[in-house]
């Protein structure tokens, strides 16, 4: 185990390099100027082309990413074009907001997925196994802004049960966390079906059935457990999915997170915040990776060994 957790945690940092590679140069095929943004649209060519100086865009691509590389270490992704304040700030700002919702739908969509999942392949050709499959195509085909949409029809405007917008207190977070989860969900509620399914058939469930062993036990200490590598796997990629669908659900319940500062500053052109936004994201979601890496290599010794 400690060899497998070495060999990850040294290629950890080339995959963050690869993807802050990816980041800078993609902001950089982003149409527009930012020095012509940040100096005005007012501005005359020599204060534009100063500018462009001081923010260092003058000098070839690869000094700018070295450059690049060295602030974000140093904690400096440079300043808003709009606010004009610390990216790093705005960021600190709205990251906390995002995450806890995040964490909410991820729950959310964990709890209520794995145990609709296991009701419907343990009561497999039932009642039950067909309502939960026919909740899961529904959830897989619905778009999360529909869904949020249509629970602040009912849930705020028709019956005033909960806030519509904004993030004051808890009850704000239930609509949101329960839209951005809304997808996930079917999709853990599929796997977890479809893996218990083929792991209950198994030689080895069949023989400690035969040795008496209760139901309970049974599902629980060989079924289960097998069946949660590819479980694992796909709640582990639920976190890109995530923090994809929380642009459009902050965007929906005006809920101040990364989501919504990142439509803000596309609409303004803000790439300082576009670069910031989009590599905090594509960094949690490499630690995310991570994590799941370290859960499986757990939960299956023959992935460490091997």
């Amino acid at each position: 185990m400690t060899t497998y957790i070495t060999r990850k945690l040294l290629m950890l940092p080339i995959m963050l390099l690869g993807a802050s590679m990816l980041v800078f140069f993609s902001i950089r095929l982003l149409p527009g100027d930012p020095a012509r943004l940040m100096a005005g649209p007012q501005a005359p060519g020599s204060v534009v082309e100063s500018m462009r100086v001081n923010m260092g865009l003058d000098r070839p691509v690869i000094m700018q990413y070295g450059t690049f590389l060295k602030d974000v270490f140093r904690g400096d992704l440079g300043e808003s074009i709009r606010s004009r304040n610390p990216v790093m700030e705005e960021l600190a700002g709205a990251f906390p907001n995002t995450f806890r919702l995040v964490l909410l739908s991820y729950a959310f969509a964990v709890i209520v997925g794995v145990s609709a999942g296991l009701a419907a392949a343990l009561r497999h050709g039932t009642w039950v196994d067909t309502l939960v499959m026919l909740l899961a195509i529904i959830g897989a085909s619905t778009a999360n802004f529909w869904v949020a949409l249509m629970a602040m029809d009912v849930f705020s405007v028709q019956l005033g049960w909960l806030p519509l917008l904004g993030a004051g207190s808890w009850k704000h977070y239930i609509l949101p966390a329960f839209a951005l989860g809304f997808f996930p969900t079917a999709l853990v509620a599929r796997m977890t079906r479809s893996s218990m399914l083929e792991v209950v058939h198994q030689d080895y469930v069949r023989t400690a059935r035969a040795k008496g062993l209760k139901e309970v036990s049974v599902t629980r200490k060989h079924a289960l457990r097998n069946a949660l590598i590819p479980i694992t796997t796909v709640v582990g990629l639920n976190v890109g999915v995530l923090l994809g669908g929380a642009v459009v659900t902050e965007t929906v319940f005006n809920w101040p997170g990364l989501g919504r500062m990142l439509i803000d500053a596309v609409r303004f052109r803000d790439y300082p915040v576009i670069q910031g936004v989009t590599l905090l994201t594509v960094i949690t979601v490499v630690l995310a990776n991570f994590i799941v890496d370290m859960v499986i290599a757990f939960i299956d010794p023959r992935i460490r060994f091997n």
